[in-house]
C-alpha cells in the first residue's frame, strides 16, 4: 500500500477497487468464453464491470470468480499503464471482436488512448490503479443486476456484477456486517412480512407497489396526518395531470439531462407524452396561468 503522504486513504480505495475491477474482468474473461468488456467503474464502497456475454451469471458463479481472483492477486501482478494510437486501438480491440470499446475509442475523439494491462489481461483505461494485484486482499463479490449500455433501454441488455474491497479484512467484515443488517431491515422483505404490501416483479414490475388492507389504512393515516400539517403551515393544493407533451419536458431540460432515466414517449392521437418524472414543470404552468 503506498504511504497516504502521497495520496489520500479515499484516493487509495478509488484505485484499489478500480484495480479490483480489472481482476474481476479477468476472471469472468477467463471463466466465460465469448464475453465482452465494457466497462468497469469504482463507485462508493466498491466497484462493479457490466458484461455482455452469452453465460447467465448465476449467485454460484460468484464463488468461481472470487477463487479465480484470488488466484491472480496471489500472483503479484503489476499494473501498467501504456499509452497507443487511436486507429492502432481500433484495429486491437476490433480484431478482438470487443464492439464496446471500439464505440469508446471512436467517441473519445482523440489522436491516443490509454491502456491498463496486468497478468494476461489488458483493458482500455484511463488510470488509476495500485501498484500491484497482490494490493487487492480484503474484497468480496456481492450480487449480479441487470443494465444497458449506456444506460439506454433500447441498447443492449447486459449483466453487472458488484463488489466491494477495502484495506483491511477488518473493514471488509464490518461493511458485510452492516449489509447484513441492512437487509434485516429491507422494506422489501418486511412489507410483505408484515402484510402492509406485496411487489410481483415477473408479473407486473419491480418496484411497484399493491398496498394491503393494513399497508393502506397506514398510508392513509399519514397522508392525512401530512395534509393536515401542510395546511397548518400555510400551504394550498392542487392536482396536474401525470403526463404531458414532450416539449413541456424538454423546455424544463429534463428531456436533455435525464432522458435516459425517463419512460419513454407515448403517442395519443399523433402526440407524444411524458409520464412525469416530477411536479414542478406542471406547478410552473400553473402560476404563469
Amino acid at each position: 500500500m503506498k504511504s497516504e503522504t502521497t495520496e489520500t486513504k479515499e484516493d487509495y480505495l478509488h484505485n484499489l477497487r478500480h484495480s479490483a475491477a480489472h481482476v474481476m474482468a479477468q476472471a469472468v474473461t477467463e471463466l466465460f468464453p465469448g464475453t465482452k468488456l465494457t466497462i468497469g467503474p469504482p463507485i462508493e464502497d466498491g466497484f462493479y464491470y457490466d458484461f455482455d456475454s452469452p453465460h447467465r451469471f448465476a449467485p454460484e458463479d460468484l464463488e468461481k470468480i472470487e477463487k479465480r481472483m484470488r488466484q491472480i492477486v496471489e500472483g503479484n501482478h503489476a499494473f501498467k499503464m501504456s499509452t497507443h494510437s487511436s486507429a492502432e486501438a481500433l484495429q486491437f480491440w476490433g480484431d478482438r471482436g470487443e464492439k464496446y470499446k471500439v464505440e469508446l475509442i471512436k467517441e473519445f475523439n482523440a489522436p491516443t488512448v490509454t491502456y491498463c494491462s496486468h497478468d494476461t489481461f489488458v483493458d482500455l483505461c484511463r488510470g488509476g490503479h495500485v501498484e500491484s494485484t497482490k494490493e487487492i486482499r480484503h474484497f468480496k463479490l456481492l450480487k449480479i443486476a441487470g443494465s444497458y449500455w449506456r444506460g439506454d433501454e433500447k441498447r443492449e441488455q447486459l449483466q453487472r456484477i458488484y463488489g466491494t474491497a477495502w484495506t483491511t479484512k477488518e473493514e471488509l467484515d464490518d461493511y458485510l456486517k452492516r449489509l447484513e443488517e441492512a437487509k434485516k431491515r429491507d422494506h422489501r422483505d418486511l412489507g410483505p412480512k408484515l402484510g402492509l404490501f406485496t411487489i410481483l416483479p415477473e408479473t407486473i414490475g419491480p418496484g411497484l407497489i399493491f398496498w394491503l388492507p393494513k399497508g393502506a389504512t397506514l398510508r392513509r393515516l399519514i397522508e392525512e396526518y401530512l395534509r393536515i400539517l401542510l395546511q397548518k403551515n400555510g400551504y394550498q393544493f392542487v392536482v396536474t395531470p401525470h403526463i404531458a407533451h414532450v416539449e413541456l419536458w424538454k423546455t424544463s431540460g429534463h428531456w436533455d439531462f435525464y432522458k435516459e432515466y425517463m419512460f419513454s414517449p407515448m403517442k395519443i392521437d399523433e402526440q407524444e407524452y411524458l409520464l412525469k418524472p416530477m411536479n414542478c414543470p406542471g406547478h410552473i404552468q400553473i402560476y404563469k396561468k
